[in-house]
């Protein structure tokens, strides 16, 4: 994969380190999402790793502690390396994902030990890694024992976020940028800089996006996702909405805040109204056909691509510092 770049850079521009502009990098993919967000996910990551002259190999890992059907195992995940293959790989940039949460404590999940492990190699073997949403809150548990905590209601929705601080990280990105959030626990903001996290992007309503640490490896945590694409959203209240109808959730899920138009909101509202005397049946195909069509705005997708390839040249800056020292 041969990825393009804008014209912001890192400081020092990366023009000024000899070998930068035809650099190769190896950024490794560790996917813990559901089994149907698998392919949509790889996408996403994979449309957002590009910049001008670098050429960047993307390497697939899973968790096999992650729970799987045994059809995913079967067919999507033989294009995956087991983590144990992580530990001897020659990663610059690692990636790991969320994964739907099964337990209300994170070290009560059933893969805790091995993503604890993959925090402890990527601080000892990566340029950098980017911790996104669950991840995140694993990491920094592990990392300085700080809980996430649970919200009374899951956060979802696209939410106006601002530059709490700079960073070359989000150098060319606007002063308030729009981030899709889903989730349902949180890191307080306070109790991150305390720790002397340095907040990057923050939001009334949201809280806490984006934060760095410096350890050995620069780690970028995100409880947003930048990387969602227009439709993931409108996916998500699908199929909690779906849940509901089928008894597999006991509460009706929120519209997501900021996402739909006001009449498309009215079109779901009313079949909010619909759920509670129609069959499952109906209500699902309902929900198809309003979904139809919708031609919803990726409204945060210039900031996701000027925060990443802001990233792949920070590897690739590094990666020749380190060759070159």
């Amino acid at each position: 994969m041969t990825v393009l770049t804008s014209t912001e850079t890192l400081a020092p521009p990366p023009s000024e380190v000899p070998g930068v502009n035809s650099q190769r990098i190896v950024v490794g993919l560790v996917n813990n999402m559901p089994d149907a967000a698998i392919r949509a996910t790889e996408r996403q990551f994979g449309g957002l790793l590009q910049a001008d002259g670098i050429e960047v190999a993307l390497r697939y890992f899973h968790l096999p502690t992650v729970p799987r059907s045994e059809s995913a195992r079967a067919t999507f995940l033989q294009s995956y390396a087991p983590v144990e293959e992580l530990w001897t790989s020659r990663i610059d940039g690692l990636i790991v994902t969320g994964a739907e949460p099964r337990a209300p404590k994170l070290q009560d999940e059933p893969y805790w030990s091995t993503l604890t492990r993959v925090v402890d190699w990527a601080e000892e073997n990566t340029i950098s890694t980017i911790w996104s949403c669950l991840a995140a809150h694993a990491a920094v548990l592990h990392l300085d024992r700080l809980e996430r905590q649970p919200l009374g209601s899951k956060l979802f929705g696209v939410f106006d976020c601002v530059k709490a601080a700079d960073h070359p990280i989000v150098s060319g990105i606007p002063q308030c940028l729009p981030v899709p959030h889903s989730r349902l626990n949180a890191l307080n903001r306070d109790e991150l800089v305390a720790r002397n996290y340095q907040v990057i992007t923050s939001s009334d309503l949201a809280g806490a996006d984006m934060f760095l640490k410096q350890r050995k490896s620069l780690f970028i945590f995100f409880q947003g996702h930048l990387e969602y694409d227009a439709q993931t959203l409108l996916r998500e209240y699908v199929r909690d909405v779906t849940r509901f109808v089928k008894g597999e959730r006991e509460t009706y899920p929120d519209v997501p805040f900021g996402y739909f138009d006001d009449a498309v909101v009215e079109e779901f509202e009313r079949i909010r109204g619909r759920a509670k005397s129609e069959p499952a049946e109906q209500i699902i195909a309902a929900l198809a056909e309003t979904s139809t069509g919708k031609n919803l705005l990726n409204t945060w997708r210039g900031s996701a691509t000027n925060i990443y390839r802001n990233w792949l040249r920070y590897l690739a800056t590094e990666k020749v510092r380190q060759t070159m020292s």
